[in-house]
């Protein structure tokens, strides 16, 4: 069986006609045969709404009590049974009476769509939970009763169910929405014209956003890319220059003078990292556009004017606004330019506003010195060969070797000038190129001495010769240009490959993360900054370095990582090709942001999911243990008031010694309770001291009997450092249970011994023993293994005793005894002012 289908009728404000309008469709429905029901309808005694609710098939409500008050609330059982085809649920965001089957009316919902059923539904925009601060800003009034966004987002069909502030102030003169004891209080406060009209725009403006949503969806399953002026979207397109804050001024201005105006700001990169522009600056202009309420986007395209209106008719815009070109007048040679150029190709679809600014014809500046990827030496080389060369050609060839012809003058000038592209690149083989036409034409081209040349097939040599000489250092410049690329992009490699190691190795700390991205590109600080919302002030989630930032617009290098989440660098400005490292750690570091996030909550729910397990067995475990020496405690001690049995000496002492034994054991309950609940809470707090074993030991066993314990504590022992009350509990916390299993006739042993810098405390028992796999299981809490009968214990002795040792710095382990049974074994660390002693006699000395 499929879902079912939503349809929500949303009503500007109470009173507008929303039941009315889904009784209305209900009857339409009816008519064409379908199979309708009102799950529940609220007609608020109206007259006309009422009288739509005949011939329409009700479904009895279901009645609950409720603080000795009776309510109905709408009958989820009896709807899912009947399973209608369609049913009617009015009041999506109302809340339920406690002791329905869900919270809130919205679920209920959920579970017939889920059923198959298809529900018409009504809510008001004032219950939206995203709008609920500004309704309450709007009327004074917070909206108690709200459903999510999504929920409503969801629905199949969204029908606005709208009125005029003037006519709906008319129906309630006229008494048709509230009666008239509550009119004029209502005319006065919530249904003002002003709280109206706002109430209907935000209704508008909610609806338009979510028919926006639909058309996209549309417009993506028909392939269809012209764009249908439906609202105003205004892309603007920036290159990263100071002129891009005045196209998004002005374009928000554009978007300002129509309902609905959207500013998408939208910068082309190339996809080979050669061309850059300030990451400083368009993080400047990311901050300026968001801030006057628009997106920005950055989108790869080697063709910027076709990416630019690929980007604008994939958003439907109906606008494009760019600046003047900052070029200059003898640049437009190579080219119109790419606002020309998205002029001539928007289409009658698109309106491009080309906006003039102060950087027109100014020049765009020059890009990142290519040169600079030879490296300094090269390039200096590269000039002294350039300008060097020809001039010392000519002096060579007007000394040393005359008229060897002016072919082979070429070829050796035209050497020159290759040697200067290898050595320098483009600059100085264009400068060597030129210089040596000049010194030909000069000194080797008939007639000498003149910057004239008389034969014309010298003059095609000369041609000839600069052609090549471009054409050479073309060649070698953007060799260098791809070696520069190549090796680049190794780099990249090796770090995206060093990072995607770190995370196989399961290196996820985000510190450690983002102090691995500021070493590789040598910044003095990287920060992951984080905020809750747009209007929100930025907070520094994680940092490494000296001084980070706590802007994005504060850093040099900002990487946005979705809406309110930014990575951010200081130190220096780094080129535009580094973006795809920074955004790859930028991903990473939110994956690693998250991950922190999950184990913290995973964490979380397991220790609360363990102390309500704790809490459980406890509960259950202490029903029983509190209960038996209590029953026997008022068993001894009514029969020892009754004045209806004469009670022997020996019958009483009996009894009493039932009572003794009975609060004893209540006691070292009680005792073992909130020993554990200390533990729980972390408020033990060990006081050290140096103290010697075999004073506390005797203390610990002063309730147990003698003839139980066999004890074996060497005087020569040295201290221990421990809290001397917290080993009183440990020791006889861990005597007692070994007596509980241990056999009547065979004593335990309690012997220690010196180890190194430890001492180690043994308790021995001949008991039936604990298997290897449970040896750890039996210090939790609540804990009994094989057939213990019950009333011999909680089980917390073992889990206390764990929980001292550990407070104390020490440790306890299980072993099995040998020929059976279980041993304890307690190592406690010795005292550093008393060295330790050996527990045998040293040899007498030799004669």
């Amino acid at each position: 069986m499929g879902r079912g289908k939503l349809r929500i009728y949303l009503g500007a404000a109470p009173g507008v006609g929303k039941t009315y309008a889904m009784l209305s469709e209900a009857h339409r429905r009816i008519e064409r045969g379908t199979d309708v029901v009102a799950g529940f309808v609220e007609h608020h005694d109206r007259p006309r709404t009422e009288v739509m609710l005949h011939g329409l098939e009700l479904v009895p409500r279901r009645e609950l009590e409720y603080r000795g008050s009776t309510f109905t609330e709408m009958d989820v059982d009896a709807l899912l049974e009947r399973a209608p085809a369609v049913a009617l649920v009015d009041e999506l965001a109302h809340t339920n009476v406690p002791g329905s089957r869900n919270e809130k009316r919205w679920q209920d919902v959920e579970e017939l769509l889920k059923a198959g059923i298809d529900v018409v539904s009504t809510v008001n925009i004032q219950h939206l939970e995203s709008l609920g601060d500004v309704v309450e800003s709007i009327t004074g009034v917070r909206q108690r009763e709200t459903v999510p966004d999504e929920v409503v987002r969801r629905a199949d069909q969204i029908e606005l169910v709208d009125m005029s502030p003037q006519a709906l102030r008319h129906r309630m003169a006229h008494g048709n929405i509230y009666q008239p004891d509550k009119m004029d209080a209502a005319l006065s406060n919530y249904f003002r014209p002003g709280n109206l009209t706002a109430l209907r725009e935000l209704a508008l403006l909610w609806t338009a956003d979510r028919v926006d949503e639909y058309l996209q969806q549309y417009r993506g399953e028909h392939g269809i890319r012209t764009t249908w002026q439906a609202r105003e979207r205004i892309v603007v397109g920036l290159t990263g220059g100071p002129e891009g804050r005045t196209l998004i001024r002005r374009a928000a201005r554009l978007a300002e003078k129509g309902a609905g105006g959207e500013v998408l700001a939208v910068y082309i990169a190339a996809s080979d990292g050669l061309k850059s522009a300030s990451p400083k600056e368009l993080a400047i202009q990311r901050t300026l556009v968001e801030d006057l309420g628009g997106t920005f986007h950055h989108v790869i395209g080697d063709d910027i004017p076709d990416a630019l209106l690929a980007f604008a008719r994939g958003v439907n815009a109906t606008q494009i606004v760019l600046g003047v070109s900052r070029r200059k007048a003898w640049q437009y040679v190579l080219g119109p330019g790419v606002s020309a150029t998205v002029a001539r190709e928007s289409g009658p679809d698109l309106d491009v506003h080309i906006v003039t600014h102060d950087a027109v014809a100014k020049g765009r500046g020059l890009p990142v010195a290519r040169g600079a990827r030879l490296g300094r030496a090269r390039i200096v080389w590269g000039w002294s060969a350039g300008v060097g060369g020809p001039l010392l050609l000519t002096l060579l060839l007007g000394t040393v070797v005359p008229d060897i012809g002016l072919a082979n003058d070429m070829l050796l000038f035209l050497t020159a000038t290759v040697a200067a592209a290898l050595l320098g690149g483009m600059s100085p083989a264009l400068a060597s190129a030129a210089f040596g036409c000049l010194l030909l034409n000069y000194f080797f081209t008939p007639p000498l001495g003149r910057f004239t040349v008389a034969d014309p097939k010298n003059i095609v040599a000369i041609v000839i010769f600069v052609g090549v000489a471009v054409s050479v250092a073309s060649v070698v410049d953007l060799a260098a240009r791809r070696t520069h690329q190549a090796a680049r992009l190794r780099a990249e490699s090796e770090i995206l490959s060093l990072l995607a190691g770190s995370i196989l190795r399961g290196e996820n700390s985000l510190g450690a993360l983002l102090e691995r991205l500021r070493e590789t590109f040598a910044m003095e600080s990287v920060a992951l900054l984080e905020r809750a919302s747009e209007v929100e002030p930025w907070s520094c989630t994680a940092a490494v370095g000296a001084r980070p930032v706590d802007r994005p617009e504060d850093a040099d290098v900002d990487i946005p990582v979705g809406e309110n989440l930014a990575l951010v660098l200081s130190g220096r400005t780094l080129p535009a090709e580094n973006r795809r490292v920074l955004g790859a750690f930028a991903a990473q570091a939110v994956v690693a942001l998250e991950r922190q996030r999950l184990v913290d909550q995973a964490e979380e729910a397991r220790e609360l999911a363990e102390s309500d397990r704790f809490r459980t067995a406890l509960l259950a475990a202490v029903s029983h243990d509190l209960r038996t020496p209590l029953a026997g405690i008022k068993a001894s001690v009514t029969s020892l008031r009754s004045h209806d049995v004469d009670w022997s000496e020996t019958d009483r002492e009996a009894l009493l010694e039932g009572v003794e034994d009975g609060a004893d054991r209540l006691s070292a309950l009680i005792g073992n309770l909130l020993d554990m609940s200390r533990l729980n809470t972390g408020t033990v707090v060990p006081l050290i001291r140096e103290t010697d074993l075999d004073e506390v030991v005797p203390m610990a066993l002063g309730s147990i009997p003698e003839s139980s314990v066999e004890l074996d504590i060497p005087d020569t022992l040295p201290m221990v450092a421990v809290d001397r009350g917290l080993l009183e509990r440990i020791v006889a916390n861990i005597v007692e249970n070994a007596v509980k299993y241990s056999p009547a006739n065979i004593p335990v042993l309690v012997s220690a011994s010196s180890l190194h810098d430890r001492v180690e405390l043994r308790v021995v028992d001949c008991g039936p023993g604990v298997p290897d796999a449970e040896k750890e299981h039996i210090f939790h809490p609540i804990q009994r293994l094989g057939d213990a009968p019950r009333g011999t214990g909680v089980g917390l002795g073992l889990a206390v005793a764990r929980g001292f040792t550990e407070a104390i710095r020490a440790t306890l382990t299980a072993e099995d005894t040998p020929g059976g049974g279980l041993t304890m074994v307690l190592s406690l660390p010795a005292g550093r002012g008393v060295p330790p002693l050996p527990t045998d006699p040293p040899p007498a000395p030799l004669a």
